[in-house]
């Protein structure tokens, strides 16, 4: 998430009269004296014997004080003057030292806590860059590009660094460059803008194959910043690191060698994965000065219903009924707040639901209450950004799409609905409150979710633990592959090329050139095909072209959806919101990427069910975990939507299923999976007829356990459990990365086996329930119905398989820390 340029006391700063009449609030804005204290805020909504309970834990982490340092000595003294304008008598002690690293021409990654100042931090060598640059006698002088992983960050950067440069002049010329900018500006920027904000899709698909227009920003590229570049994970990350090496090949080629500046969250070990992610070496500063209000984090977890849900299973109230409930309380008392959603129906739906109740109490507050999302038009998200700018909206439920959207300060509050998938994510969204320095509350509301449910009563896997190391894998032949043919059709790729993409771009471009895709003539091999090499990729990992949502009675156009999730997300009969409003798709036509939806009131929303089958294409790793074996390969998943669930508003019941005809899809990735003996069975009690109900708990328990060991989601993993799959001749259960060729999480559950198989095992054993349940081992996305499962079958067979697991799994022989293996079973 973006920081603030400055975390200090800021000086008022005069605007002209424009300025102020468009960021003036509608509404008075409250002074940060007269806030009600976090304690007060969350005592007000626990009050109530029943709200009270649902508190499990509450963390109060102390403010901390600031460390100054001086100014660096090569700074130019307008720059920081400029800054000093801004409120920002002397930076942080991490501020100054990425400073002086960059100036050394070190590349560098500032890994520090929300609004520490890491803008400032790579802004101060950037701006002196630039000035410099304008002095010079010929030609553009010295440029900059800026990355950031949405439009939005780019587009607030450049706000910012506009009002902090505007005592330079015009020797700072900052200008955004993605898919929204008018094609009349374009040129302009090309030829004269020094300092580039955009992404890495537009660096991918526009930038890089029309290098020969930007050869004079390039040849002065001094800089090239990378913001949160912890989120360059998985199979997107690994395409963005081979875009960057793209980006450097093409820079060496036109005489320079940029310095590479990367902000990013507090994490394990980014000097490592910024490494990764450049292929240069990093230096890495991450011990934060800047000073820190205080936080209270609660965790909340909602109350059992009097529903039963699959196998009559209990339900919890929903964490999207509970969030809503939350951010309607925290609209009425004033306090400005943000809820994060892990899904785009989510947030429309607690925005819709809060709306509803507000309106009950003050229909004044109506309006002030949005939902944020990705798939909205432009213009919407720049309206409900300017909104939140001003004051004019006091609470929003967002996706991560805000996450790293804008800058937003003076937030008191941030619920997050479910928990994010890592420490990492979840640090980030809590820390968009307190960003003007004062307190703030978090609240980390749980989902009827094994992960949620177990981190709700286990806070120290939470507060206790450090964040995750980012996973990314630039060796992926399915992600170099593309890379290669992408680079080759911008300048014929040679021999000294390969070592740049690294150990296995030779193998990989041989392939290529026996697929006819690359044709080697001389020294170097060309790009044989008519179409751009660069648009036959998604870096993304989204599968193909988005899907145009269509309003059938208007043709206006609502939105997009990825192509890798229209088969569960707009299937003909599926529920679809939109700011607010309710469509029922009518048609997916998947040849031509459009779904056609009308206006609809349904009482329910619907849940796509799917059916997988896999098959082990090489086993490359394995070891012995007593008679049985844990493995580490490549497998192939078929997988195809079946039928959707309609389930009651609020309450999740299911009302009914309906039949779909959907193709089947085809994924190669990377999966570790485990079998289980005749004996291991006896020893487990486990005969054969509950034999597949506990295998399949023991899956879906360790999937939903996974993201708490490797940085990903649930929904970027699935999982497969077969009472005697034909290729191990074995009880078996897999599970896999849900991208092509693999995003590195199998590799880290292979090697943090133990610890996170006795995490599942405890999280199951724990549960309250008696038969089983969504906080235990039931999934939202299991495409049998959750049937069979038995409980107290999958903890015996975790025990047993437990018992013969090696002390040490980690490649580096660390351990993976897992503690004891209980005895005793749930029940």
């Amino acid at each position: 998430m973006h920081d603030a340029l400055a975390p200090l006391s800021v000086k008022p700063v005069t605007h002209s009269v424009s300025m102020a009449k468009n960021h003036r609030p509608d509404h008075p804005q409250p002074d940060p004296a007269s806030r009600p204290s976090p304690e007060t805020v969350l005592h007000r909504l626990a009050s109530g014997p029943s709200r009270s309970a649902r508190i499990t834990h509450t963390e109060h982490l102390p403010p901390r004080a600031g460390r100054h340092a001086v100014w660096p000595d090569r700074i130019r003294a307008e720059v920081i003057a400029a800054v000093q304008e801004r409120g920002i008598e002397h930076p942080w002690a991490h501020q100054a030292l990425a400073a002086e690293h960059a100036l050394d021409g070190d590349s560098v990654v500032v890994a520090t806590g929300t609004a520490s100042g890491k803008s400032l931090a790579y802004l101060m060598p950037v701006l002196s860059a630039l000035l410099d640059g304008s002095e010079a006698p010929n030609g553009r002088g010295a440029t900059a590009l800026y990355l950031s992983p949405t439009k939005a960050l780019a587009a607030d950067q450049c706000r910012a660094v506009r009002e902090l440069a505007a005592p330079l002049g015009n020797a700072v010329r900052p200008a955004v460059y993605d898919g929204d900018t008018p094609f009349e500006e374009r040129e302009w920027v090309r030829q004269y803008a020094n300092y580039v904000l955009t992404n890495p899709d537009m660096l991918h698909r526009g930038i890089l194959p029309s290098h020969p227009r930007w050869s004079s920003f390039l040849k002065s590229l001094k800089y090239v910043v990378i913001d949160e570049c912890h989120t360059y994970r998985g199979v997107f990350g690994s395409h963005v690191a081979q875009v960057l090496r793209r980006l450097r090949r093409l820079c060496a080629r036109y005489g320079a060698s940029p310095v590479f500046l990367l902000a990013s969250a507090t994490a394990a070990e980014p000097s490592v994965a910024a490494r990764r992610l450049t292929g240069l070496p990093v230096v890495e500063v991450a011990d934060d000065a800047s000073p820190r209000g205080e936080l209270v984090f609660a965790l909340w977890e909602p109350p059992l219903t009097e529903l039963h849900g699959e196998k009559g299973a209990p339900v919890r109230r929903t964490a999207t009924a509970e969030t809503a409930d939350l951010l309607t309380d925290l609209t009425v008392q004033g306090v400005r707040s943000v809820a994060f959603v892990r899904s785009r129906r989510g947030a429309e739906l607690i925005s819709v639901i809060a709306q509803e109740r507000l309106a009950e109490v003050d229909r004044s507050l109506v309006r002030r209450v949005a939902a944020y999302r990705g798939g909205y038009l432009p213009e919407e998200r720049r309206a409900l950004e300017r909104a939140l700018h001003s004051g004019d909206l006091l609470g929003l439920a967002a996706t991560t799409a805000l996450e790293l959207g804008v800058d937003i300060s003076g937030l008191d509050a941030v619920v997050i609905a479910g928990y994010p998938g890592t420490r990492a994510s979840l640090w980030q969204q809590a820390g968009r409150a307190g960003r003007s320095g004062q307190g703030a509350l978090a609240v980390l509301v749980a989902r009827d979710d094994p992960l949620d449910t177990y981190l709700v009563h286990h806070p120290e896997a939470l507060f206790d633990r450090p964040v995750e190391s980012t996973v990314l894998d630039p060796d992926n032949p399915y992600v170099l592959a593309p890379h290669l043919c992408a680079a080759a059709a911008e300048i014929p790729l040679t021999e000294a090329d390969l070592d740049l993409f690294g150990p296995v771009s030779a193998d990989v471009v041989g392939q290529l050139e026996a697929a006819k895709l690359l044709r080697r003539r001389t020294r170097a091999w060309h790009w044989t095909r008519r179409e751009r090499a660069a648009d036959l990729t998604d870096i993304r990992g989204t599968g193909g072209p988005p899907v145009q949502i269509v309003e059938e009675g208007t043709g206006r156009l609502l939105g997009t959806v990825d192509a890798e999730a229209a088969h569960s997300a707009v299937h003909e009969g599926a529920v679809h919101l939109h700011q607010g409003r309710t469509y029922l798709v009518r048609s997916l036509d998947l040849k031509d990427s459009v779904a056609l939806v009308e206006q609809a009131d349904p009482p329910y929303s619907t849940a796509a069910r799917d059916t997988t089958s896999i098959a082990v294409l090489e086993t490359e790793t394995e070891i012995p975990w007593g008679s049985g074996r844990l493995c580490l390969g490549s497998v192939e998943v078929t997988n195809q939507v079946v039928s959707f669930l309609r389930r009651r508003l609020i309450t999740g019941e299911v009302m009914g299923e309906t039949k779909l005809d959907l193709p089947p899809r085809t994924l190669r990735t990377r999966a570790v999976w485990w079998t289980v003996t005749e004996d291991q069975l006896d020893e487990a009690r486990i005969n054969p007829e509950i034999l597949g109900g506990a295998l399949h708990a023991a899956e879906h328990a360790s999937i939903g356990m996974l993201p708490l060991f490797a940085t990903c989601d649930r929904w970027d993993i699935g999982g497969v459990s077969v009472p005697l799959h034909p290729d191990t001749l074995l009880p078996t259960v897999f599970v896999y990365d849900g991208h092509p060729g693999g995003a590195g999480f199998a590799e880290r559950a292979f090697h943090t086996a133990r610890a996170w198989l006795t995490a599942t095992r405890e999280a199951i054993a724990s549960c309250e329930c008696e038969a089983g349940c969504p906080s235990c081992i039931q999934s939202p996305k299991c495409g049998n119905g959750n049937e069979p499962l038995h409980k107290r079958g999958a903890v015996r067979l975790l025990t047993t398989l437990l018992r013969g697991a090696p002390e040490e799994t980690e490649p580096d022989g660390s351990g993976a820390g897992a503690g004891a293996v209980g005895e005793g079973e749930a029940g």
